[in-house]
């Protein structure tokens, strides 16, 4: 691999493409992690004809974006010089084929990337694929490092994180503007804090997922659904998981109501203290739930690691935990929260222990402010405390 080899642009040139299109895949870092942020461009007579990113866990990859849109910009085939990508292509088969494939099939005869895969497993493979399949692989460096594009990354392929694997975890919870995550009586039924602009966002970030993980509490107070419902992508809804340590789950709560039409609702798995109560085990199964014993903990809850290893045993990569304070808690306090969603409502009041405590004491990064409609909403990295 060269480090620069001679192409229709000057290296910095090369460098001002890479440095642009790593900032606008910056933009959909809290939508794709724990992927990284990609962007891909591909070059034709000197000019950029088309771009791509990766723009939603589980969706399409930047490569094969930017290639998809230089197909259909009219230019030929023929006439692409280069595919210019911010991060390594990816060697490896996970939600999407991989990206090497998709570069060898379209007849690119160039790849100018501007940073190797930080994973110890994959590093310089992807570049070896390519330069065995004869397409010629040129290096830019400095210009997309991935500790400034991606730095969730590179906590996701941490050694000590591959030693115990555990599902990446989103923690998404409303709350009123005075902290509480149980609004007024009078105000959504006692249940509705978010405006339906903000609910329409958890949909689609329920459709985003492997898993969804609630507690028992939760389902006594809401009795919830937690399926996926438009605009969410109801053809792959995911797990649902209820941590329920002693089988309190109503058997007839709306968990096991078959979804309606246009809506996606994954397996119920319970997860309870092993050896507990034999007759609501199979009451719940008859429901239709999976039950699972595990271990207890300390504090005569089930032992959160254990539920980390069960998830990552099923496939797990990216979990929504959607639950009350204190399974949030539980959580938080374990280290097991890698990114919050947090959505405020223009309520004031409320019912209940208020999260505000632990928004003051994490260590955010990345962190993003915006509004939905009446909603504020706090996105951000959760870092390990020090």
């Amino acid at each position: 691999m060269s480090e620069m080899a001679t192409t229709s642009l000057s290296e910095s040139s090369l460098r001002e493409i890479l440095v642009d299109l790593a900032a606008q895949a910056r933009r959909r870092r809290f939508e794709v992690a724990p992927n990284p942020c990609v962007g891909a461009a591909v070059i034709a007579g000197g000019q950029v004809i088309a771009r791509g990113f990766h723009e939603r866990w589980g969706g399409p990859h930047a490569e094969v974006e930017a290639l998809a849109a230089a197909a259909a910009s009219g230019v030929p085939s023929s006439s692409f010089e280069a595919l210019v990508v911010t991060l390594e292509p990816c060697s490896s088969h996970g939600k999407t084929p991989p990206c090497t494939d998709a570069i060898r099939s379209s007849g690119i005869r160039r790849v100018i990337v501007g940073a190797l895969d930080p994973d110890p497993r994959h590093r310089g493979a992807g570049l070896k694929l390519l330069q065995e399949a004869g397409i010629e692989v040129e290096f830019v460096p400095r210009s997309s490092e991935i500790d400034r594009t991606a730095p969730h990354f590179l906590r996701w392929v941490d050694v000590d994180r591959q030693r115990r694997p555990r599902p990446w975890t989103i923690a998404k919870w409303a709350q009123t503007r005075s902290g509480q995550l149980t609004p007024p009586p009078a105000i959504g039924g006692g249940r509705w804090i978010s405006g339906p602009d903000a609910l329409r966002e958890v949909q689609l970030l329920r459709g985003r997922v492997d898993a969804i993980v609630s507690g028992v509490t939760t389902v006594l107070h809401d009795d919830p659904r937690f399926t996926v419902r438009p605009p969410g992508d109801p053809s792959r809804p995911p797990l649902r998981v209820i941590l329920d340590s002693y089988l309190r789950t109503p058997p007839d709560c709306k968990l096991f109501t078959p979804p309606g039409l246009g809506e996606g609702a994954g397996p119920v798995h319970i997860l309870c203290q092993a050896g507990a109560n034999a007759a609501r085990h199979v009451a719940l199964e008859r429901a239709g739930a999976k039950v699972t014993g595990l271990r207890s903990s300390e504090e005569d809850h089930i032992a959160l690691r254990d539920v980390q290893e069960w998830l990552w045993e099923q496939g797990v990569r990216r979990v929504l935990l959607e639950a009350g304070p204190q399974l949030l808690s539980r959580h938080l306090e374990a280290g097991f929260v890698d990114q919050v969603r947090v959505y405020t409502g223009a309520v004031m009041g409320g019912e209940g222990p208020t999260m505000a405590p632990w928004l003051t004491r994490l260590r955010f990064a990345e962190r993003l402010d915006r509004e939905v409609a009446d909603d504020a909403v706090l996105e951000s990295f959760v870092l390990p405390s020090e």
